[in-house]
């Protein structure tokens, strides 16, 4: 493998990102000489996602991760997608073979389903009916998550009805039409579930807001959110102080990278030291 090696992340309003601190540490304790490079289109202002990745491709990035807003976007500009991403729906990673073809990969339903089971343990969720609110790139990785992680049925609500039919209508081909329930109004949901997950992006800096009624979380939810700037949100800490465990998205954070790292390099870093990482990038980034 070459010793000096180019990725990055496509986003929206990435600056607070701590994937290059994860990033460049994985590639000091590999011996390679990397760099992780921020692509934000709201800064870039003008610069599509097709602009963005094909310069990355001409540039010779290794490969990219993307983030809200493009993970389904993305999809058909690559000319490959990996049988797991296919199948949610959504990519977040991208990766530069041969001639710079590109190929998508989902690493963020593996890393929501690990830092879950971290978080909140391997049955919490297991025959239970859960909350998910949000159905774009985040929600479709998280659902196929949930199911994986043995839930009898994933609520979804959007603001996009569409969109959340759409998702719920790829759940039902793959897992079962009992497995899915689309919601008009996530409301009248919340009585009746276990647990609630925000893959929304309100609650993130720069998107303020609260993705449900505080008044509709209950002590005896768990609550979790994919959202880790900040850290805690503003839902979590409301679900905490109402005594609901809590998950932020931290844990999640970490996994994906620890997934996507192996994607763009072949080679899988230490999960531990990467978990240490990001809590003193996070330390580092609050502080400032």
């Amino acid at each position: 493998m070459t010793t000096r090696m180019l990725v990055g992340l496509i986003g929206t309003n990435i600056g607070q990102s701590l994937a290059p601190a994860l990033h460049e540490d994985a590639f000091a304790a590999a011996g390679v000489a990397g760099h992780y490079h921020l692509m934000d289109a709201s800064v870039l202002k003008g610069r599509r996602l097709e602009d963005l990745l094909a310069a990355a491709r001409v540039a010779g990035f290794a490969g990219v991760n993307v983030t809200h807003p493009f993970k389904e976007a993305v999809l058909p500009l690559l000319d490959a997608v990996s049988p797991e991403a296919t199948e949610i729906g959504a990519v977040n990673t991208v990766v530069f073979g041969t001639a710079g073809r590109a190929t998508g990969h989902n690493t963020d339903c593996s890393g929501f389903r690990q830092a879950f089971v971290e978080a909140l343990g391997s049955d919490t969720a297991r025959d239970k009916s859960v909350l998910l609110l949000g159905a774009g790139g985040a929600g479709r990785a998280v659902a196929v998550a949930l199911m994986a992680l043995g839930v009898a049925t994933v609520r979804i609500y959007d603001q996009d009805r569409a969109r959340a039919a759409g998702l719920c209508s790829d759940l039902a081909k793959r897992f079962g039409a009992g497995r899915c329930e689309l919601l008009a109004d996530a409301a009248g949901a919340a009585a009746g579930v276990a647990g609630i997950v925000n893959a929304t992006p309100v609650g993130m800096t720069g998107y303020g807001g609260l993705p449900l009624p505080v008044s509709l979380i209950e002590p005896r939810h768990f609550v979790a959110d994919v959202i880790y700037t900040p850290i805690d949100t503003e839902f979590v800490l409301a679900a905490r102080n109402k005594g609901c465990r809590t998950m932020n998205g931290g844990g999640m954070c970490v996994h994906q990278a620890v997934d996507a790292f192996r994607h763009f390099t072949g080679m899988m870093p230490d999960a531990a030291r990467m978990k240490r990482t990001f809590e003193a990038a996070l330390a580092r980034r609050d502080r400032s």
